[in-house]
């Protein structure tokens, strides 16, 4: 019998998050704790698509280096797992019947996918699957959370990958141990506050109850993928585990296990 995956929200970062030591150990613990999955599907923020498309299923289809001024050997990196053929038929088949699943044969993982999945799964042996977020609306990416969480019983992995802080305008001073600006500090502890509270409402509020806004998310596509996460836990209340937490160039990586 296939155990039930949990479902993970991960501040993935840029590119040279890798080179960050701390967070890797961190990853690497979180990855070591989990059962292995038998395939993994990936909600990025940097994907962003109406309606619900699927990816490549292709593993010779190259990455999607969806960045840029970063140094040359971050467009080098190379992450050819499986693809997902038949998950892509089951995420299909979920959908309801008024709202038809694309298909995108020519993208492959973006880096909100591929630069965590370097750090779990290094051997990039695990069949892997990435779809669009097709709304930005948390009650909507919440209801496709809802729709998706059976895969975790059929051993899917289920990741929505984004950054519990991304005020990229806003920071100064981009060393990696810059102190967090106030507007990051608030805003995280507020989302921990919500976590241990299991305060769903209040996160789906994020918007106008969170401080720190709007700074903190001048977009709220990094904070969004949260939503689907949180509709594929089991108990939406049920505080998660926050294995990952801290400040890098001032962002929050807090990240959830939700089970």
């Amino acid at each position: 019998m296939t155990e039930r995956m949990p479902a993970l929200f991960l501040s993935h970062g840029a590119p040279p998050l890798v080179d960050d030591a701390r967070w890797v150990a961190q990853l690497e613990r979180l990855a070591a704790g989990l059962p292995r999955p038998e395939q993994i599907l990936v909600v990025s923020a940097h994907w962003e698509a109406a309606p619900l498309t699927v990816g490549a299923t292709d593993s010779r289809v190259p990455l999607t280096y969806d960045f840029g001024g970063f140094d040359e050997k971050y467009y080098r990196t190379r992450y050819a797992s499986p693809g997902a053929p038949d998950l892509a038929d089951r995420v299909a088949a979920l959908a309801p019947d008024d709202q038809p699943v694309h298909r995108d044969e020519t993208r492959r993982l973006d880096h909100g996918a591929y630069v965590p999945l370097t750090v779990m799964y290094p051997e990039a042996d695990i069949p892997t699957l990435q779809v669009s977020m097709p709304t930005l609306e948390p009650e909507a990416l919440f209801d496709l959370g809802r729709r998706l969480a059976e895969l975790r019983d059929e051993g899917v992995l289920i990741i929505g990958s984004g950054f519990t802080t991304h005020g990229l305008p806003f920071l100064t001073d981009p060393r990696p141990d810059a102190p967090a600006p106030t507007w990051s500090q608030e805003f995280d502890a507020w989302a921990h506050e919500r976590f241990a509270a299991g305060d769903l409402e209040g996160l789906l509020r994020f918007r106008t109850e969170a401080p720190g806004m709007p700074y903190a998310h001048p977009r709220i596509e990094h904070f969004a993928p949260l939503f689907v996460t949180l509709g594929a836990a089991t108990d939406p209340e049920q505080p998660p585990a926050e294995p990952i937490d801290g400040f890098w160039i001032g962002l929050a990586k807090r990240s959830i296990v939700a089970a």
